[in-house]
């Protein structure tokens, strides 16, 4: 399965000590130049399992930067060009941007859901609180509530 990721999921389970389930669920994640810049920001070591990949369209980065940040626009050319199977991204302008293009994606929630489902994580409800806290990752109660019912919390 091939994975790429934008920043938002990584630092956020990073934050709370949680970034091996990327590895538990997807084996290698493929970030982008303008990813790895932003999490180094922050993470200056990072797990090995990220494998950082160049996004080659520069035209078309630069067209999904008008409305978009780079590492969402780069997540989004990487995600096409290497035929990824998903695209881990949170922010409502490139996750519309991103099914625009035919992309199959989730976000935070939805990792936690598939790890959940998987018996990777206790309590979903748990870890989400301490994302929440810890990381400063918001979730609205609407999506919450949705991911909480899917795996019975």
């Amino acid at each position: 399965m091939i994975v790429v990721s934008d920043t938002s999921v990584i630092t956020a389970l990073i934050h709370v000590g949680r970034h091996a389930l990327l590895q538990d669920l997807y084996e290698i994640v493929l970030i982008p130049e303008a990813v790895h810049q932003e999490l180094n920001r922050s993470h200056p070591v990072l797990p090995g399992f990220l494998e950082v990949r160049a996004a080659a369209d520069r035209a078309k980065v630069a067209q999904l930067t008008t409305d978009l940040d780079l590492g969402e626009a780069e997540a989004i050319v990487l995600a096409l060009e290497s035929k990824a199977d998903l695209l881990l991204i949170d922010e409502k302008l490139g996750r519309l941007a991103a099914l625009h293009e035919g992309l199959a994606i989730t976000g935070l929630m939805g990792v936690l859901v598939a790890a959940k489902r998987k018996n990777y994580i206790p309590s979903m409800r748990e870890l989400v609180g301490r994302i929440e806290t810890e990381a400063g990752f918001r979730v609205s109660e609407a999506v919450k509530r949705e991911a909480f019912r899917a795996v019975g919390e």
